[in-house]
Order: C-alpha cells, then structure tokens, then sequence
C-alpha cells in the first residue's frame, strides 16, 4: 500500500523512508529507534493548500504511516512540499528552513533535528 498523495509530490518519500526501516534488520531498526526515540507528525501542504499529514514513528513500532500520530506526536513539523523535497534532498538545511519560517515546529524542537538523520538513513537503505 503506498503512502503517497497525488495531492503533495513530495508524499513518495513516506513510501521511501518506509521502504528504507523495512530493508533494516531487527537489530538495525532498533538501533535506530534507540538513537531517534521519537514520533514525527509530518504536515505537509498540498497543491489544494490542505495538510496531508503522515507519521514516522521511531518510538514505539518502527513504522511509516498515513494519517496523525497514535499515540502523540513527540513533535509536529508543518512544511510545504517543495520545501519537504528540498530538505530530503539535502539541499536545505533544517535549522535554516526553520529560522527562515519555511518550517514550523510544534513539540520537541530538539527531536526535530534528527528528521535529517532518519532521512539520510533510510535514504542508505535504499
């Protein structure tokens, strides 16, 4: 079942950071889950203007899912699409997206800086 949404572009990497923790190991997803210890609510806006939302859950299952966080989100993070895309690709950095207002944090704004590293790992797997 894919993750995407023909509304947000940028809605085909949840189908990839979810492909990524599925090519890990136990050993490896719990590692990673150890290192993150945190649940991400994704919001990202569509072309309508609507929020499609996803969650990364790296607390508790280890999974990639459409739809809020259950249990609650450690932190939510509200971005358009092009900048999810940019900041997947590496070529914006979130401290700066967040200083810059294309990034907006709800939560645990520290647990917001290891949105990179759950990307650049499952982005290895691939």
């Amino acid at each position: 079942m894919t993750l995407a949404d023909d509304n947000v572009a940028s809605s085909k990497l949840f189908d990839l950071i979810a492909e990524g923790l599925g090519k890990m190991s136990d050993d490896e997803k719990k590692a990673e889950m150890k290192k993150v210890n945190g649940i991400f609510e994704m919001r990202v806006k569509g072309k309508d203007g609507k929020d499609g939302v996803w969650t990364i859950d790296l607390k508790k299952e280890g999974k990639v899912y459409k739809g809020a966080a259950k249990p609650k989100a450690d932190v939510t993070i509200s971005l358009a699409d092009d900048t999810f895309q940019q900041l997947a690709d590496g070529k914006l950095n979130g401290q700066k997206g967040f200083m810059s207002g294309k990034i907006k944090l709800r939560g645990n704004i520290m647990l917001a800086t290891k949105l990179d590293q759950v990307l650049k790992g499952a982005q290895s797997k691939l």
